[in-house]
């Protein structure tokens, strides 16, 4: 379920006023779970309390990711061709969540395989999060696609499945990267000269979840994009260095 979900499910259960910003909190250990809080969400997730805030309380032991080290990186990709690849597979792959963040996007290929997973998958939750509008009329003409296989408004199951958002302030630092809960992909600046972000990085589960949690936080702020009017009310193009490999 969502952090809003889990927020009202607990809400239900205690009488709080608990957001999905408080849940996100709670998760990443910024903050602690009070008493009451904490039984509340050991029913709605069924779990022992000393399971679930293990990591607040000081008490786990090193996390997935930090006992993976180096091993979390997969593979360096050092040519746009083997980019492009491992970001479609990223998007096949994705069953449960797909996270899209950046502006840039104008790769044909890619976006076909985003619209493709959204169409054929209907449980699956995409998040697409926008550091800016549009840099090129490709994403902007996606954008719209993807509202034509989905109604933002529309519940899967109780489930919202599709997020379009754009984060502000609009001098928000940009980021790039796309995320199933099985792998993602970082675009990296190219490694043969100034012009493009055409290498990146291939990542495994671990680095994939906490991306994952990275663009539910990120989206969860963010103004919604998500009627036709207000893709096309984006403006296309600004600061329109010429990006090749972001998502």
């Amino acid at each position: 379920m969502t952090q809003e979900e889990a927020a009202d499910e607990l809400n239900a259960i205690t009488g709080g006023s608990t957001d999905g910003s408080a849940i996100s909190a709670w998760e990443a250990g910024r903050k602690r779970t009070g008493a009451r809080n904490r039984r509340g969400l050991s029913q709605v997730y069924r779990e022992r309390a000393e399971i679930l805030f293990a990591h607040q309380d000081g008490t786990d032991s090193a996390s997935d990711l930090e006992a993976a080290g180096t091993g979390v990186v997969v593979r360096v990709l050092t040519r746009y061709r083997d980019l492009v690849e491992a970001m479609i597979e990223v998007v096949a792959g994705a069953q449960e969540h797909l996270v899209v963040a950046g502006s840039r996007s104008r790769e044909k290929t890619y976006l076909a395989a985003i619209e493709t997973a959204v169409a054929q998958r209907p449980d699956l939750v995409h998040y697409r999060i926008l550091y800016g509008p549009p840099r090129h009329l490709a994403l902007s003409d996606h954008l719209v696609r993807l509202l034509e296989l989905r109604d933002p408004g529309e519940r899967r199951n109780g489930v919202k499945t599709l997020h379009i958002g754009i984060v502000e302030p609009l001098q928000a630092m940009e980021r790039y990267f796309v995320a199933s809960e099985s792998a993602a992909v970082v675009p990296l600046p190219s490694f043969h000269g100034a012009e493009g972000f055409d290498c990146g990085i291939l990542l495994g589960r671990e680095a994939a979840v906490g991306l994952v949690q990275h663009g539910r936080e990120a989206c969860a702020p963010a103004r919604p994009v998500e009627t036709w009017e207000a893709v096309h009310a984006l403006p296309v193009g600004l600061g329109g260095t010429s990006w090749q490999g972001d998502t």
